[in-house]
């Protein structure tokens, strides 16, 4: 017999900010707003309740953690260095295992585009306050 610990409930909600993570940090700096809601409706990075049970162990939660968090800090480098390439596609491909959409390829984040040197702002990105005023 063997014994299979569940993914906690703490797991799924780390998993979920993340991915809010990544579409409000690392998104923003590489593609338009209208590019990110394309992004959504193809179901980037979506979570379903059937991918929560696809990932059900706490092995699995944390190999999805683990990914989304690598792949997130490499992203987030100010110059991403090519010898992070493969570390990028590997971490690709667990979440891909899990069925979680990541097309991306590495050279598409290798340089942030002209349009970001100056500031701009995004729907995604979270709000320096919350007054309203």
């Amino acid at each position: 017999m063997k014994v299979v610990y569940a993914s906690t409930p703490e797991q799924e909600q780390r998993i979920a900010r993340l991915i809010q993570k990544i579409y409000a940090e690392t998104f923003p700096k590489y593609f338009t707003d209208e590019e990110i809601k394309e992004f959504e409706k193809l179901n980037v990075l979506h979570t379903s309740t059937r991918h929560f049970e696809y990932f059900g162990t706490l092995r699995e939660a944390y190999q999805v953690i683990c990914a989304l968090e690598t792949i997130y800090s490499i992203l987030e480098m100010a110059n991403i260095d090519p010898k992070y390439e493969e570390m990028f596609i590997r971490n690709v491909e667990i979440l891909e295992r899990f069925e979680l959409s990541f097309p991306f390829h590495f050279s598409q984040f290798s340089h942030e585009k002209d349009m970001n040197n100056v500031t701009r702002f995004s729907v995604y990105t979270k709000a320096a306050n919350e007054w309203l005023v």
